[in-house]
């Protein structure tokens, strides 16, 4: 996998994505599928989730996973992985995973806006939680979720980046 020289909102719309289902896929794909999987039930209700786990190795792997969740009923979901320079602080790490979320949560809230989907909630998914080495920058990403205009959701709730990510970051 090629080396990303920098992460950027642009780059969001960009890389591409693959469907554990489907194979791989173009931002412009992920989003047709999930517009078309919301209005094949358009009597329930929905929720994107956006979520993004690395691992450590010789360089850092970030998988962002986007989820969209038919609440009581199971939901979809696409993933993409960049491999960065090697970042040695978890503080680090876990901040830029935020990012990559957010990012991504701008671009895709903005192009369901423009396609008539405002009203669909869409969540972060954090890689934190009150148990363990994260517990400390909780308030700030959560803080720095919330004020970018998006619901934050940490441990043991965030499966879109401790499950769903995670499975495919290793």
């Amino acid at each position: 996998m090629p080396y990303i020289p920098e992460y950027t909102p642009e780059y969001a719309a960009t890389k591409e994505f693959i469907s554990p289902t489907s194979g791989r896929l173009s931002f412009e794909e992920v989003f047709f599928r999930i517009i078309e999987y919301v209005k094949g039930g358009t009597e329930h209700r929905y929720n994107l989730i956006i979520g993004t786990d690395s691992f450590l190795a010789k360089d850092s792997v970030f998988v962002t996973a986007v989820i969209i969740h038919r609440v009581g009923h199971g939901g979809r979901y696409y993933y993409r992985k960049v491999r960065r320079r090697k970042m040695e602080s978890m503080r680090q790490r876990i901040i830029y995973e935020a990012t990559m979320s957010i990012e991504l949560a701008s671009v895709m809230d903005e192009k369901l806006s423009d396609n008539g989907f405002k009203e669909l909630p869409v969540e972060i998914h954090l890689d934190v939680g009150e148990n363990g080495d994260t517990h400390e920058i909780i308030k700030e990403l959560v803080g720095m979720v919330r004020g970018s205009g998006y619901e934050a959701v940490t441990k043991p709730d965030s499966y879109g980046a401790s499950k769903v990510a995670d499975r495919h970051s290793k």
